[in-house]
């Protein structure tokens, strides 16, 4: 238990017990009054419903949580590392491939052992509370595809990583913060049009009443429109909501099927006026560049810590690597990791706000936005009553209550820049 023994276990534990703590707080405000602005739509049973469904996936999120802790613990305590890069070493692949090999197997053990309670998830609490429309098939289908693009995307980052820190010198980090900056920014702009259709059917919107009001809402702010679609949500699940994607002429604004049927066109026109918020304020462009930025702050301090011996040692691994070092430097730095998203999702959350003053402003209907963040509650049987330290921590999106309260009295938010992400509500 060397110094970087010391540092790593108790940061991972605080992170846990802070993060464990923000959800037993969420739980107990958990208030059984309906609150007064969702009282015309909640029944006592669909209020009781949403509580239920909020604890029960937190009470999954909480086994998951510590399963995970326990495996990391019992891995790392038995010399479980330690014996995996000797293996690995004695194969005699040489520092990438058999780094290639020693992640790959690292990894897909913690995708097996996830697996069960992704199982659980779909099937056991999405279904109890009527969300659930994935059918096994789809669900072994899509974990497939998933796989093989994890291999035709990563596998080659991976070896473009460890031969970078292996034969590219003090520039390393650079050259690796340059090549996963070029992989993040090839992504967002396959998602839309090459990855996201992997999974889903995007259809363009028919014409009607619906596209005619949103292309209408479009020119009037000078939105860029050329396509609008709805997505196969429905296959999957019964929950609605909408996204903005991708950037330049890869871009793309999806409608959730089951959203389009369950809202009137006007609420639908807010709904995406508060993604076109996100556009016209460049929050895609921000984040991306403050993501680019974070990431170069992890990756010098991963050139820092991976010649450190110690490090190496606290994991129980006798000689250290790029590849062992992939893993080892995240658990050591899981306290900035905390930190970094508490900024993050606050920074999101005044974002959300400044589309939200956006669509109030630009469709004159702040009520009808509202309306639509209520109706979507309910159908998603959201939290309506969050502990501040749990949003504060985990919440990207500001409360809906907040929200709507908010759009009620015509003041969303301040409208500068900031950092969001792009789905609509919590």
């Amino acid at each position: 238990m060397n110094a970087y023994a010391i540092a790593a276990l108790v940061g991972v534990l605080v992170v846990e017990a802070v993060e464990l703590g923000g959800i037993l707080l969420n739980l107990r405000a958990l208030d059984p009054k309906v609150p007064a602005e969702f009282a015309d739509l909640y029944d006592a049973q669909t209020y009781r419903r949403s509580q239920e469904y909020t604890r029960a996936r937190t009470r999954l999120g909480i086994v998951s949580s510590l399963f995970d802790l326990a495996v990391l613990l019992a891995f790392w305590f038995a010399g479980g590392f330690g014996w995996l890069d000797g293996v690995v070493r004695d194969w005699g692949l040489g520092p990438i491939w058999g780094g290639l090999i020693f992640l790959v197997i690292v990894f897909a053990a913690l995708w097996v052992l996830g697996l069960p309670f992704k199982i659980w998830a779909v099937f056991v609490t999405e279904e109890r509370f009527g969300f659930n429309r994935t059918s096994r098939g789809t669900f072994a289908l899509d974990s497939l595809k998933g796989i093989a693009l994890s291999a035709v995307l990563e596998i080659p980052l991976a070896i473009a990583f460890l031969a970078l820190f292996e034969y590219g010198g003090r520039a390393a980090w650079v050259y690796a913060w340059l090549a996963v900056a070029a992989f993040t920014l090839l992504i967002q702009f396959l998602a839309p049009k090459v990855i996201m259709p992997l999974f889903n059917k995007f259809t363009p919107l028919e014409d009607g009443e619906l596209k005619d009001a949103v292309f209408a809402y479009a020119e009037r702010v000078d939105f860029p429109l050329k396509e609008l679609f709805t997505m196969d949500a429905s296959r999957r699940s019964s929950k609605g909501n909408a996204f903005f994607a991708g950037f330049g002429k890869n871009r793309r604004i999806a409608l959730y099927d089951t959203l389009v049927q369950r809202h009137d066109t006007d609420e639908l026109v807010t709904i995406l006026a508060h993604e076109v918020g996100h556009y016209k304020k460049r929050h895609v462009l921000v984040g991306t560049v403050l993501s680019m930025v974070e990431m170069g702050v992890f990756l010098g301090l991963f050139a820092l810590l991976v010649d450190q011996t110690g490090l190496f040692e606290a994991f129980r691994v006798d000689e250290p690597s790029v590849y062992a070092g992939i893993i080892f430097v995240p658990i050591l730095l899981r306290p900035l990791q905390l930190v970094l998203s508490v900024a993050s999702a606050a920074l999101s959350r005044r974002h959300e706000r400044v589309a939200d003053s956006f669509a109030m402003t630009t469709t004159g209907r702040g009520d009808l936005l509202a309306a639509g963040l209520r109706r979507l509650s309910k159908d998603n049987l959201s939290n309506l009553t969050p502990h501040p330290f749990y949003v504060f921590l985990e919440y990207s999106h500001p409360p809906l209550l907040e929200r709507v309260r908010a759009l009620e009295v015509g003041h969303a938010g301040p409208d500068d820049p900031a950092i969001a992400r792009t789905n609509v509500p919590q």
